[in-house]
């Protein structure tokens, strides 16, 4: 490579890392003007955010076409090929902010009544976490620090239970008082772009990551709880099969609402010839620790999942599965074995497809 084709490929590289820069700052100072709109009702300020977005997008179709630019001149790979895709997928999630910015800006215009004061303090500490997120993602990616990116990333988890706790409260506050529907649910988009915002802030660090090292984000593992009535077979049965069949793919466990002394020793058995042991107790749902709320997916083998758990958690997504019954007592051998037989088939046919569905058909 020339002298001179390094340096003008050098220069535009800057080029683009300076407007990376300048379109987060923009899209920074839109989240707190919304913000300070919705919270002293300042209807001018929202509209100049709304307005304010116009030059935002077109800083960013700015920023694509450098991108485009970028690789038809330079041909790149590698690194720089890798930071241009990164930046043109930044250059998205930049965008999508800028929009929440505008959406809370539009609602801080139609709330008939201000914030009550506790949402209002649930509000700012949503903000201030998810923006500091942000700010602390854009400038690991502006100073190429992978280190600080994956610091940052762990953020996120406590801006989802810090949406979950404002979300209970604007329920309860709903039942209580006479504000309107239309404010309710104007706050729940409040509460929920702002959540966005910290998802993709997360979204630039793992792009900053990416371009950086090379390192791919990994595949999502997700935590899946079934529930049975008495956790000694069908329960035991799918986490046995789960984490034998999807090792990398899930946590998984089990619980039942009435849960039997011990395992079911037929099952137990059964469970021996297919290469299965069954090592956890019967325990029910009641001693699972609090962060049970944490599943992803949580699965009912026997009735609804709302007799189990009371109400699903806002971020669960709750399955019912038919599962065949379990053999009678008076079932003879072989009659047993036929049905745990049915059983085990549904559960691997239900399971299998449940982690395609969350991971694909390369799901290990």
């Amino acid at each position: 490579m020339s002298p001179f084709y390094e340096e003008r490929l050098e220069r535009d590289l800057d080029r683009i890392r300076m407007d990376v820069a300048a379109v987060g700052a923009r899209v920074d100072e839109a989240l707190h003007k919304a913000l300070r709109a919705l919270l002293h009702r300042d209807k001018p300020l929202a509209n100049e955010t709304i307005l304010g977005d116009l030059s935002v997008n077109r800083a960013i179709r700015t920023l694509d076409r450098l991108c485009h630019y970028f690789i038809a001149r330079h041909l790149p790979s590698a690194g720089h090929l890798r930071f241009i895709s990164s930046v043109m997928r930044i250059d998205v999630a930049l965008e999508r902010i800028g929009d929440y910015a505008v959406t809370i800006a539009r609602e801080a215009k139609t709330l008939s009544r201000p914030l009550d004061e506790d949402v209002r303090r649930r509000v700012e500490v949503m903000a201030d976490e998810a923006f500091t997120m942000l700010h602390q993602a854009l400038d690991a990616f502006n100073e190429r620090n992978p280190d600080a990116a994956k610091a940052t990333m762990g953020l996120a988890y406590q801006l989802d239970h810090l949406f979950a706790d404002a979300f209970d409260l604007l329920v309860r506050k709903g039942a209580e008082d006479d504000r309107s529907v239309k404010d309710l649910f104007g706050t729940l988009v409040v509460l929920n772009r702002i959540e966005r915002v910290s998802d993709q802030a997360k979204n630039i660090c793992e792009e900053t990551v990416f371009a950086v090292t090379g390192e791919v984000k990994k595949p999502k593992v997700y935590r899946i709880l079934f529930l049975d009535e008495a956790d000694d077979c069908r329960g035991q049965m799918a986490v046995a099969i789960a984490r034998k069949a999807f090792p990398e793919s899930g946590t998984y466990r089990s619980a039942g609402r009435h849960p039997a002394a011990a395992l079911d020793a037929a099952c137990v058995r059964f469970m021996a010839e297919h290469g299965h042991t069954l090592s956890d107790v019967p325990r029910p749902f009641e001693e699972i620790p609090e962060d049970w709320k944490d599943n992803h997916v949580v699965v009912s083998l026997h009735g609804p999942v709302e007799q189990y758990v009371g109400e699903v958690p806002f971020h669960t997504v709750a399955l019912e599965w038919d599962v065949p019954p379990l053999p009678d007592d008076a079932a003879d051998e072989e009659a047993a074995r036929a049905r745990f037989e049915d059983i085990y088939r549904t559960l691997s046919a239900r399971i299998r497809a449940l982690i395609e569905t969350l991971h694909g058909e390369e799901a290990a």
